[in-house]
């Protein structure tokens, strides 16, 4: 994936928050079986060096896990996390695995909640009812 608009697509995606990175997967539904997959990692993580390292380390992982874990006919974006830095490599592997499996888990439950939980911006809280009634 190179485009931005590919990136903010996957937003809207499954999430699979872990400690070394978010997992974000979305089904394009244009009717290509193929996996693709982008990785980002902000300034915020560190320099160029380590986010470099970074997705240098995330592209072997999703080299390695997407053909065999990944959903068929999705993007998948990893976002790098500061936790991930120093992480080891077997962890990461592991928490990729464990991320794709719980996607791929939402996808086979039909009629389960929505896989990703948003507040109700709208919503009022009982102190401010409280003041809109006067007391």
């Amino acid at each position: 994936m190179g485009r931005r608009a590919d990136f903010l697509a996957a937003n809207r995606g499954k999430r699979a928050p872990m400690p070394g990175f978010v997992l974000l997967v979305r089904e394009r539904a244009d009717g290509d079986p193929a996996m693709r997959y982008g990785i980002t990692v902000t300034k915020k993580i560190g320099g160029a060096v380590v986010r470099n390292r970074m997705k240098r380390r995330f592209r072997v992982l999703a080299r390695a896990l997407l053909p065999i874990h990944g959903v068929a006919g999705a993007d998948h974006v990893l976002i790098g996390r500061a936790d991930g830095v120093e992480r080891d490599f077997t962890k990461l592997r592991q928490e990729l695995e464990k991320a794709l499996q719980k996607v791929r888990r939402a996808d086979s439950q039909a009629g389960a909640p929505p896989f990703r939980h948003r507040r109700d911006r709208k919503a009022k809280s009982p102190a401010s009812d409280r003041r809109e009634a006067g007391q």
